[in-house]
């Protein structure tokens, strides 16, 4: 019997897969590695890495203090390696901050305003809801892979022709 070795990414060991077609044209398919799409990011860069219809799997690069960002609607986030912190401010006026018909994340200019409501320590596997009507702020003492679930919006940063296998 084979036996196989699970090996996990990460940022700083970043091992190029794969896709093998079986049945098909490669064309058709794409492959893109999250962990080398943030080794090779700046900081807080949301390089979409997936996506289906308007919805969005966003790479990022998580690296010092992220600006503050929201949404209007709720969006989900999962660290993939190292410790990522996710701090959260309560919006005073969320439809104020961010129009309540956009999509994806925007970026916010300073602090927003509103109560501070805490914040989450992520590690490896570890997820956390990004809520609507709530401003987040992503800390990493260290470089780190995030993966986003979003909708595609202005932070969306397309770049398939690098990240894809030919």
């Amino acid at each position: 019997m084979t036996q196989y070795t699970t090996e996990f990414g990460t940022i700083e060991s970043v091992v190029k897969g794969g896709v093998t077609v079986i049945d098909g044209n490669a064309k058709n398919y794409v492959f893109s590695n999250i962990y080398e799409v943030a080794a090779n990011a700046k900081p807080y860069e949301r390089v979409a890495v997936a996506k289906n219809f308007e919805y969005v799997i966003e790479g990022v690069r998580a690296e010092g203090t992220s600006p503050w960002y929201a949404a209007a609607h709720d969006e989900f986030v999962v660290c993939m390696d190292n410790e990522v912190e996710v701090h959260f401010v309560k919006l005073d006026d969320a439809d104020a901050v961010v129009d309540p018909e956009s999509e994806g994340a925007h970026r916010l200019k300073g602090q927003p305003a509103g109560q501070k409501m805490g914040w989450v320590r992520l590690r490896r596997g570890h997820m956390a809801l990004l809520p609507i009507g709530a401003a987040y702020q992503f800390v990493s003492k260290m470089p780190s892979t995030l993966m986003i679930q979003s909708i595609e919006g202005p932070e969306t940063v397309q770049k398939w022709a690098e990240i894809c296998q030919h």
